[in-house]
């Protein structure tokens, strides 16, 4: 194995390649990979086939281009300690439930299920338990179809969605048809299929890599955040507000 200095020079270039791929949305072939590299096509193939097998990279079977993989995004999300994640989110989970007067949750994924790492009590008087450390389903809570919707690994696919209410989704196609929806809008909603009479709003907490490693939401009664059927916006601000806030101060 060749070696430059004392480095690796095959590991050098598998890591070229990992930057290279995470550095933009689209994916690359072994041309252009090549190119910018400045790499033979046959040393490339062989680096490309150790990442595809390892699963840090990822080729399109009708493309036959390649990207990150599934493995090496979710070992990336480990990398921030969900302790450091709760300190940093701690004041804005504090003033979310101030600013909508409903409790507020922080999550993360955790073997299949949503873990609450933080949980900040409604501001009224009434009786209230705390949730800290206790596990969501994903596929029927708010902060679970946001971490789901960003999750490399789809673990919402890996055993049968089980109901819990009436209008718990069940159907995986569906599930993933609402996780497009919220990609593209970036917050999720629960409308009581965790609980009846229960509505919840979600969005996710990322990153300096643009990785998601968390969610933040609401839970409050549906006669209050989603009169007459339909959720009350203001409230999905709040959320989105808050999330975009940790976010940044991630990032700092």
């Amino acid at each position: 194995m060749p070696v430059v200095g004392e480095t690796i020079q095959s590991v050098e270039r598998a890591a070229a390649i990992l930057r290279l791929l995470a550095s933009g949305p689209r994916q690359l072939g072994v041309a252009e990979l090549a190119r910018a590299l400045g790499l033979p096509k046959g040393t490339l193939h062989g680096i490309l086939r150790t990442l595809v097998r390892v699963g840090f990279v990822e080729q399109d079977q009708t493309t036959g281009k390649y990207r990150l993989g599934a493995t090496l995004l979710h070992l990336g999300s480990s990398y921030l300690d969900v302790n450091e994640l709760r300190t940093r989110a701690i004041n804005w989970a504090d003033a979310l439930a101030g600013r909508s007067r409903e409790s507020a949750w922080i999550g993360t994924l955790h073997e299949g299920h949503v873990l609450v790492i933080h949980h900040v009590f409604r501001p009224d008087d009434s009786m209230q338990t705390l949730q800290v450390g206790t596990y969501l389903p994903t596929h029927a809570s708010a902060l679970g179809k946001v971490l789901l919707a960003y999750d490399p690994y789809g673990e919402a696919f890996a055993a049968p969605l089980q109901p819990h209410t009436k209008k718990t989704i069940v159907d995986p196609g569906l599930l993933e048809t609402e996780l497009e929806l919220i990609r593209t809008r970036g917050w999720a909603a629960e409308m009581e299929e965790l609980t009846e009479g229960e509505v919840a709003i979600a969005a996710p907490i990322k990153d300096s890599r643009g990785i998601v490693v968390g969610a933040i939401g609401i839970r409050g009664a549906v006669e209050r955040l989603a009169p007459e059927g339909g959720l009350h916006m203001d409230y999905v601000s709040y959320v989105r507000d808050a999330a975009r806030a940790i976010t940044r101060d991630l990032t700092r």
